[in-house]
Order: C-alpha cells, then sequence, then structure tokens
C-alpha cells in the first residue's frame, strides 16, 4: 500500500538538513531503486524552486511499504529527524486515484 509521509521543519533547519541532506537522498534513492517510490520533495519556505538562505517548511514522500507499522518505522529512522530539521513526521495511508 502507499503512505505519505509528511515532515514538519523546525524554524532555521537549513543548517540542519544540509548536513545529512546526502544521507536523507540516499535513503530515498534506496526506495526508487526497489521500484517503492512515488514522488518526494520539499516544501520551500518561499515561492521559488530554488529558496536560498529561506530554506524548507518540510517535505513529502509518497511510497510504497507493507504496512502502516513498516512506513512510520522507516520515517522514524529519516536523518532529518535525528539532526533536529524536522519537528514533527505524519505517516497515513495514500489511496492514489490520479493520475
Amino acid at each position: 500500500m502507499l503512505y505519505s509521509i509528511v515532515g514538519i521543519d523546525n524554524v532555521d533547519s537549513l543548517a540542519a538538513r544540509m548536513a545529512v541532506r546526502s544521507e536523507h537522498v540516499e535513503r530515498l534513492n534506496a526506495l526508487r531503486d526497489a521500484g517503492r517510490l512515488i514522488i518526494a520533495g520539499p516544501n520551500p519556505a518561499i515561492d521559488s524552486e530554488d529558496p536560498g538562505d529561506a530554506g524548507f517548511t518540510g517535505s513529502i514522500i509518497i511510497a510504497e511499504f507493507d504496512s502502516l507499522p513498516a512506513a512510520q518505522a522507516w520515517a522514524d529512522e529519516d536523518p532529518y529527524i535525528k539532526s533536529g530539521a524536522y519537528a514533527s513526521v505524519s505517516v497515513k495511508p495514500f489511496k492514489r486515484v490520479l493520475p
């Protein structure tokens, strides 16, 4: 089943994000390589593809997992949590309707 994983950043999280970004992306690439990643990306803090020093307010990941506990366990190990970039993470089942 698909699950949405929504991370909400702490204020001024850019340095914490950048410190572990390669680890975060590596985990996403592993999901992609396994054919389980649907989409992933950050939410810029301003209306721009490249928010620069404004940073980000969070991230969204939609991926396939065997169960809600498996998705939650994967999300709990995200480097952005461990670095303090994320203030919170929400994991919920996701039903794809379109496209």
